[in-house]
């Protein structure tokens, strides 16, 4: 007696459509659930961010301390990192071949690390 081959596919496929992941908020509805909490009107929680936007961009620029701490949630730091050099390299996809690394400008990379408080209420 041959044995039938359950459709597979077709109930992974059913199992992922029923258990999609949420989407992340758009700037719309953080500025629409900020409002509401705060009983600001939408154009007032959109200065603060443009005042927050700013300040960043001040302590983070040339002449800033290259720190930014958002109370309670989050540090943002400028990191310099120097130009490197065209190089030879092997490849990790085919061993033996070697292939070449371009060479990158001297640049300014923002790193952003989670504060305790916010690590403790995720």
């Amino acid at each position: 007696m041959a044995k039938k081959a359950a459709p597979k596919a077709a109930e992974v496929k059913a199992a992922a459509a029923s258990e999609k992941k949420p989407k992340a908020a758009t700037k719309a509805e953080v500025y629409g659930l900020i409002a509401e909490k705060t009983k600001l009107s939408k154009k007032d929680v959109a200065a603060v961010f443009g005042a927050l936007n700013e300040m960043m961009v001040r302590e983070l620029g040339k002449k800033g301390p290259g720190v930014f701490q958002v109370p309670g949630m989050l540090k943002l730091k400028a990191v310099f990192k120097p130009a490197t050099k065209a190089k030879q390299a092997p490849n990790p996809f085919k061993p033996g071949e070697m292939m070449t690394i371009k060479a990158k400008p001297a640049r300014k990379v923002i790193k952003a690390s989670a504060l305790k408080a916010l690590k403790d209420n995720v």
